[in-house]
């Protein structure tokens, strides 16, 4: 059975930094992982994502530069390191896990039919 929990959001003022942290379990081999985020009246767009086995990663254009996802394997842990914030960041980021096996590369790693497994979400605040 997988598992998949965020922490991490808290409220930061703009140019600030947070790192939010995936905590996927139950997996017995390489899977991907990505970041989504909605914001208020907004629809669910995906940021950037991992394939855990190759290490691959993808980006939205608009995080490009500011956010960077990374694992470690060890802890069965993906990060998302979010630096030079913007009131426009403001959402909540969701995590998400795909099935035990996952060969996904490039763009289609932001694609939500990808993940078959959610959290509940942490909220993210910037604001002065």
């Amino acid at each position: 059975q997988v598992h998949v929990m965020e922490s991490g959001g808290a409220s930061v003022q703009p140019g600030g930094s947070l790192r939010l942290s995936c905590a996927a379990s139950g997996y017995t081999d390489r899977h991907c992982v990505g970041w989504f985020r909605q914001a208020p009246g907004k629809s669910r767009e995906a940021v950037a994502a991992i394939n855990t086995g190759t290490s691959t990663t993808y980006y939205d254009d608009s995080v490009k530069g500011r956010l960077t996802i990374s694992q470690d394997n060890a802890k069965n842990t993906v990060y998302l390191q979010m630096n030079g914030l913007k009131p426009e960041d403001t959402a909540v980021y969701y995590c998400a896990a795909s099935a035990n096996w996952c060969g996904i590369r490039g763009p289609s790693l932001l694609r939500e039919d990808v993940y078959n497994y959610w959290g509940q979400g942490t909220q993210v605040t910037v604001s002065s």
